[in-house]
């Protein structure tokens, strides 16, 4: 039982340097995008820094592969669950916020052990904003 403790310390020790690597390379990047700077898939990009969801998810596909998988399920069951799309800059909220979004971060996890009932599990408790829901 000991060892498993360990482990999920060393894994969530992990998972928060990424979440921190992955923040301070958001804030590096806004602030290198905000003068006007264009996508060369999408174009302009907004002067709040904000970048398309396909180009964020590529950028974390190439820093933490098993965070943009678990993003993508994410962003999937919001978009069911309460009818639209979050944006690059929710998305970006939800990774950073006080440790990360909890079910986001377990989805995350889940992910990366290829745990689906995890998953399933983790998708029923995305709770949408007010007035989002369907």
């Amino acid at each position: 039982m000991h060892r498993h403790s360990g482990s999920t310390r060393l894994l969530r020790f992990a998972l928060l340097i990424v979440i921190a690597v992955l923040a301070g390379l958001i804030a590096l990047l806004s602030i290198a995008t905000a003068h006007a700077q264009t996508s060369p898939a999408h174009g302009p990009i907004t002067a709040e820094g904000d970048m398309p969801m396909s180009d964020f998810l590529a950028l974390l596909e190439q820093l933490a592969p098993a965070a943009a998988a678990g993003a993508k399920v994410y962003l999937g069951a919001v978009r069911l669950q309460c009818g639209r799309m979050p944006s690059t800059a929710e998305l970006r909220h939800a990774l950073a916020r006080e440790g990360g979004d909890p079910v986001l971060m377990g989805l995350i996890r889940a992910s990366q052990q290829q745990d689906l009932a995890a998953r399933n599990q983790l998708v029923r408790q995305i709770r949408c904003p007010a007035g989002g829901a369907r």
